[in-house]
C-alpha cells in the first residue's frame, strides 16, 4: 500500500526560531525577545534578533524549498508582528506591515506550487499580553479569537490549512511551570491547569474565528506533543501496556506536561480525562459546559510532533513498566534517543482513540553538522534517522492509519529555543554570520523520498 498518492511531503520552522528582524518594521516585543536577555536562561546568550533572517530572505527560502520539491511549509504567524501589543482592546493597533510580509511569503509559496500550513501559535507570545498574565488571564481567550479573526481575514483567502497551537505541554509546561522557557515562570498547580483551560478554550476560539472568517474550504487542527511509549514486544500485553501508558499520568502535575489526554481529550473527545477530575479536584478553574462546547470545536485533523518514545511491557504486577534504556543506547546530538518504532505506535494509538486523519507535523534530529572540505555537509545519521522513522510511519500507513502528511524538523537550522544555535535540526545547513544556506545531503535524499512518495523506503 505505502502513503497515500495524495500523502503530503513538507518541512517545518517556526516564526522566532527563523524569521529575526526582531524590531523592524513595526514589530512589538515577545516573550521570547526578552527572556534571551534573563541572564543564564539561553545557552551562551543567544538570542533570535536575526536568527536564519528569513524576514529578509524568504523568497530565497521558498527557492531553496521548491529546489527540495517540498510540497507544503509548515511556518507560523509572529503574533507580536502582526499586532505589536497583542491586541488592539487597550489602544494597540494592526501593524500593516507585518501583515504585509506574511502576504509575500503566501503568495511566494502558491506561486511555486507549495502548500502554505499556518500555525498560529508557536510559544512567541506578544510581551505585553505576557505584562497582562498571559496565558494565566482568562482575556487571552478573546485575545487569541481576535488575532485568528485577524490573520484568516487577510490569510484566509489562500491558505486553507491551520495549526491553532503548537506543543502546548512545552509552552506552558516549560513555560510556566518549570521556568525553563519563555516567560520563565513557575507558578504552581492551580495556575498551571488554568493556562490550560485557557489555551483550550482560546483554541476552540481561534477554530471558530477561522471558520467564520476564512473564504477557503479551510481545514484546522492542533498540534500537540506527548510522552510516547511502545510496546518492548508485540504481545497484546505489552501492547496494551504502552496504549495505558501512553494514555495515563500519575498524581502529579508536573507529570502532566508531556501528557496527551491532558490537551487533546478535551479538544477531540469533548470532556477532560476522568483522571484529571477526579486527582486534581480543587485545583481545576471552573469548568462549565460552555467551555467544553468550546473547546471541542470539530476539527478536520491531528497534528503530533515526535522525535522519540519510551518502550514500556506489562509489569508482573499487571501494571504498564516503563523499561530502562540500554547502556550506550543510541542518541542524537542533543542526547535525545533515538526509537523510530515510537512513530509508528504512536499513530496507531493517536488514530485508535481520536479518528482523525494525522499529521506528523515534526520530527527529525540534531546532529554534528559542519560544512566539510568538498564544500558539501554530509549527515548520515540524519538520513538514517529520518529513513528509520520514515519506514515505521509507513508500516503505520499499511496497518490502515490514516496519515495525511509529514513535515520535516526543521527545513533549516535555526535557533533551538533555550539551546541556542547548538543544535542543529536542519536539512539545509545555515551558516548564522554570513546566512549562506547549503543543502545537506539529508535534504538530497528526502527530496529523493518525496519523488517516489516513500517507496523505497
Amino acid at each position: 500500500m505505502g502513503f497515500k498518492k495524495d500523502f503530503i511531503w513538507g518541512a517545518a520552522t517556526a516564526s522566532y526560531q527563523v524569521e529575526g528582524a526582531a524590531y523592524e518594521d513595526g514589530k512589538g516585543l515577545n516573550i521570547w525577545d526578552v527572556f534571551c536577555r534573563k541572564p543564564g536562561a539561553v545557552y551562551e546568550g543567544h538570542n533570535g534578533d536575526v536568527a536564519c533572517d528569513q524576514y529578509h530572505l524568504y523568497h530565497d527560502d521558498v527557492e531553496l524549498m521548491a529546489s527540495l520539491h517540498l510540497q507544503a511549509y509548515r511556518f507560523s504567524i509572529s503574533w507580536s508582528r502582526v499586532l505589536p501589543e497583542g491586541t488592539t482592546r487597550y489602544g494597540g493597533k494592526v501593524n500593516e506591515a507585518g501583515l504585509a510580509y506574511y502576504d509575500r511569503l503566501v503568495d511566494d509559496l502558491l506561486a511555486h506550487n507549495i502548500e502554505p500550513y499556518v500555525t498560529l501559535y508557536h510559544w512567541d507570545l506578544p510581551y505585553e499580553l505576557q505584562c497582562r498574565g498571559g496565558w494565566q488571564n482568562d482575556e487571552i481567550v478573546d485575545w487569541f479569537h481576535e488575532y485568528a479573526e485577524l490573520i484568516a481575514k487577510r490569510l484566509g483567502d489562500r491558505v486553507k490549512y491551520f495549526f491553532t497551537v503548537n506543543e502546548p505541554q512545552c509552552f506552558l509546561g516549560l513555560g510556566y511551570l518549570r521556568g525553563e522557557h519563555a516567560p520563565g515562570i513557575c507558578v504552581g498547580d492551580r495556575e498551571f491547569l488554568r493556562t490550560v483551560h485557557n489555551m483550550l478554550k482560546a483554541h476552540g476560539a481561534a477554530v471558530t474565528a477561522l471558520r467564520t472568517h476564512c473564504k477557503t474550504d479551510v481545514k484546522v487542527g492542533m498540534a500537540p506533543t506527548a510522552t510516547y511509549c511502545y510496546p518492548a514486544t508485540d504481545s497484546p500485553e505489552d501492547i496494551r501496556a504502552a496504549r495505558e501508558n501512553m494514555f495515563y499520568f500519575n498524581d502529579s502535575v508536573d507529570s502532566m506536561i508531556w501528557s496527551m489526554p491532558l490537551i487533546a481529550d478535551p479538544v477531540m473527545l469533548g470532556h477532560y480525562p476522568e483522571q484529571v477530575l477526579s486527582q486534581f479536584e480543587g485545583r481545576l478553574p471552573h469548568i462549565t459546559d460552555a467551555d467544553m462546547k468550546l473547546i471541542s470545536q470539530p476539527t478536520d485533523f491531528f497534528g503530533f510532533n515526535l522525535y522519540n518514545g519510551i518502550e514500556t511491557s506489562m509489569g508482573p504486577d499487571g501494571q504498564p513498566l516503563r523499561r530502562k534504556r540500554y547502556d550506550g543506547f543510541p542518541k542524537t546530538a542533543i542526547q535525545w534517543p533515538v526509537t523510530p518504532e515510537a512513530i509508528y505506535w504512536a499513530s496507531r494509538f493517536l488514530y485508535e482513540r481520536y479518528r482523525k486523519p494525522l499529521y506528523v507535523t515534526e520530527n527529525g534530529m540534531s546532529a554534528h553538522d559542519w560544512v566539510s572540505l568538498d564544500g558539501k555537509v554530509h549527515d548520515p545519521n540524519r538520513i538514517d534517522f529520518y529513513h528509520r522513522y520514515l519506514r515505521e510511519l509507513r508500516k503505520a500507513a499499511d496497518d490502515g492509519v490514516d496519515i495525511a502528511g509529514y513535515f520535516a524538523w526543521s527545513l533549516m537550522d535555526n535557533f533551538e529555543w533555550a539551546n541556542g544555535y547548538n543544535d542543529r535540526f536542519g536539512l539545509v545547513y545555515v551558516d548564522y554570520t554570513t546566512q549562506q544556506r547549503i543543502i545537506k545531503d539529508s535534504g538530497c535524499w528526502y527530496r529523493d523520498v518525496i519523488d517516489t512518495n516513500g517507496e523505497h523506503l
